[in-house]
């Protein structure tokens, strides 16, 4: 297989998110590699270029044009195979390395800055002009056809690269955090096609120095590192090739995104029509949006924002039919009011602080008929975890416990239900912290502000979550947990009472729940439950279709790489 026949391929692979990306990697891994044009018996062959080169640096050195060249240490190993006509060098061999400029001081030459060097500086950037008396000393130095590479993470992983071009009085000098290589009888575009490529990058990482945070390239590794070098007159080419192939890149690019535009409008037209509905075509919207939008969500991040549409359609009442003959929520409220009245007499819960009348006009939408506004404390019993011990990981409190703890980490991965745990509280940790039971609603007021879950076995959680157990009235919490996912992005619109910014307890025990006939509450979560199942489905088809389109790509790069093996295309 070869490149072009890649490019044939291509919308079969075209689903794998990094599609582009990897093709462009692919194209320069075949460029260093002589494998992306064909060779020609009538090139001059790298290795009498190479001896054209040592002539050359030897006739510049003795006219005292050039320092005398330092010895190039042998190359011990190389990566892989070349062909034929090719030949392993190294830059320091065909280049100068860290060249100096001469020029009178009043010559007008470029300064180039390190934020235009981490731009990828070329042709098509600035530069500022000053005398070369003012920027010669303290500076590196580069002329044009010179090659550039950025020493410094993350300039390096990104490839920066690039020739200078379009110099004043062709000099310049810049930033120190350059490599400078200047070419002598090789193309300096081929060149950086190498300091661009995965092979050149990859390999570099490791041997790069300095601290994490800013590693640097070493000068060794730029200057001594083994160079694939082609014939003269197929670097031409190559670069010829490469320059074709990055623009069909670029076009492919562009196509996918509009598509994707094309894809996002539709779909956040459909959505907003749900989220903002009319009634007189709200069935008929609904209708289309179920039929069409799993045929136009192509990304993941579609789903979440079906799932969350549905979300908000089931706590406004526009998701199940009303049923007039079911019981209303102001009843609902009365029996759970009764209930907790009771739970409170006989000691089982402490009693809960008055909460203020609501201001319906200050809630955030109408309800339908037949619902009510209500508050977390009014539904059932409320409070924050407890973890009073400090420090909180002291020893003392996990020995040889049997006691399950979440944190707020098990609550944010939980997708509704929290089946993990972080860690074990003995008897010690127990006494100093709170169980809850099964089926209580979990809301972080920490780290991922909002997160929620409903608890699949008693726990015990720290103070940087909110509990909920729900009235003995409700069959669970499932509507409620589902609230807490609707109101998670704009929670603070359900507390209108507050000017807050943060969530605290106080603020969730103001929130505004739009509390539906516990019937259709029945109904709601059926409703939804069946919708998140479909989104389930449509995700994962979404994610099959990428892995297999990610592992078709790793195919046909390996076959463009070892076209010696054979491989069968994917039906």
């Amino acid at each position: 297989m070869n490149a072009d026949e890649l490019l044939r391929h291509y919308e079969r692979v075209a689903d794998a998110s990094d599609a582009v990306t990897r093709l462009r990697r692919f194209v320069l891994e075949l460029a260093v590699r002589g494998k992306l044009v064909d060779q020609s018996p009538a090139d001059e062959p790298a290795s009498e270029l190479r001896r054209r080169i040592s002539s050359e640096k030897a006739r510049l050195s003795a006219a005292g044009l050039i320092r005398p060249p330092k010895p190039v240490p042998p190359l011990q190993d190389v990566p892989f195979e070349l062909p034929d006509n090719w030949c392993w060098t190294q830059l320091a061999e065909i280049g100068l390395i860290s060249p100096r400029n001469d020029a009178p001081d009043e010559t007008m030459a470029s300064f180039v800055p390190m934020t235009l060097v981490a731009a990828d500086y070329g042709a098509k950037h600035g530069h500022e002009i000053r005398p070369w008396g003012e920027i010669k000393k303290g500076y590196t130095h580069f002329a044009n056809e010179d090659v550039g590479l950025a020493k410094i993470t993350p300039c390096f992983e990104n490839g920066k690269s690039t020739v200078f071009r379009g110099l004043s009085n062709g000099i310049g000098s810049g930033t120190t955090e350059l490599h400078i290589a200047r070419p002598v009888l090789v193309s300096p575009d081929f060149i950086v096609l190498v300091l661009k490529s995965p092979y050149f990058i990859e390999t570099g990482i490791p041997r790069m120095t300095g601290t994490a945070g800013q590693k640097r390239v070493p000068a060794e590794y730029f200057a001594n590192s083994p160079f694939p070098l082609p014939p003269l007159a197929e670097q031409h080419r190559i670069v010829a090739k490469v320059d074709e192939l990055m623009a069909l890149c670029d076009r492919l690019e562009a196509a996918r995104a509009e598509r994707e535009a094309a894809r996002d409008r539709l779909t956040a037209a459909s959505l907003t029509r749900l989220n903002t509905p009319d009634p007189e075509t709200f069935n008929e919207d609904a209708g289309f949006a179920l039929n069409v939008l799993p045929a136009l969500s192509a990304r993941t991040d579609q789903i979440k924002q079906l799932r969350q549409t549905m979300l908000n359609l089931a706590v406004r009442g526009k998701l199940v039919a009303q049923d007039p003959t079911d019981e209303p929520a102001v009843a609902v409220l009365a029996q759970v009011a009764t209930d907790t009245a009771q739970q409170m007499s006989g000691g089982r819960v402490r009693k809960r602080r008055d909460l203020p009348e609501i201001e319906v006009d200050r809630a955030p939408f109408d309800l339908p008929a037949g619902w009510a506004w209500a508050r977390f404390p009014e539904l059932g019993y409320f409070g924050r975890g407890k973890s009073k011990h400090r420090p909180r990981n002291d020893p003392t409190l996990f020995e040889g416990g049997t006691h399950l703890v979440i944190q707020t980490g098990d609550v944010a991965r939980s997708r509704g239900v929290i089946t993990t745990h972080t860690s074990k509280y003995n008897d010690v940790g127990l006494a100093q912290s709170q169980k809850w039971p099964a089926g209580t609603l979990c809301i972080t007021i920490a780290a991922n502000i909002a997160d929620s879950g409903i608890l699949s076995f008693d726990a015990c959680f720290p103070d940087s979550v909110v509990g909920f157990l729900p009235s003995h009235v409700f069959d669970n919490a499932r509507y409620f947990e589902y609230f807490v996912r609707t109101a998670k992005a704009n929670l603070l619109e359900f507390a209108p009472a507050t000017a807050q910014k943060n969530i605290n307890l106080e603020i969730l025990e103001s929130v505004l729940i739009p509390l539906p006939p516990l019937k259709e509450q029945r109904r709601i979560v059926a409703r939804i439950d069946e919708l998140m199942a479909l989104c389930d489905q449509m995700e994962q088809s979404l994610l099959a279709q990428e892995h297999h389109a990610a592992r078709l790509l790793d195919a046909l790069l390996h076959e463009a790489l070892q076209p010696t093996e054979s491989m069968e295309i994917a039906a």
